[in-house]
């Protein structure tokens, strides 16, 4: 299965806002090039973007964790 990997350590947004819906679910279609969350560093928000078309199967982090470089952070399948 593919994954989607975080291009820069920050903060691991789902949603543009605390009180806007999120990105895309679980289950949820998504194309190459579609954002699916943000990357919080320095106060600077930077969209995720898919990297390949397919179905997110799962988050593997948590809105708000801690992120990476290179870290999986949504798994696909399809």
């Amino acid at each position: 299965m593919a994954t989607i990997k975080a291009a820069m350590p920050g903060v691991f947004y789902r949603r543009p806002a605390p009180e806007k819906p999120a990105y895309v679910d679980d289950g949820d279609a998504i194309s190459a090039g579609q954002t699916i969350a943000l990357i919080e560093v320095m106060k600077t928000f930077n969209e995720v973007k898919a990297d390949e078309s397919g179905t997110v199967a799962a988050f593997l982090v948590e809105d708000g964790d801690e992120v990476d470089v290179g870290q999986d952070i949504v798994r696909l399948e399809g």
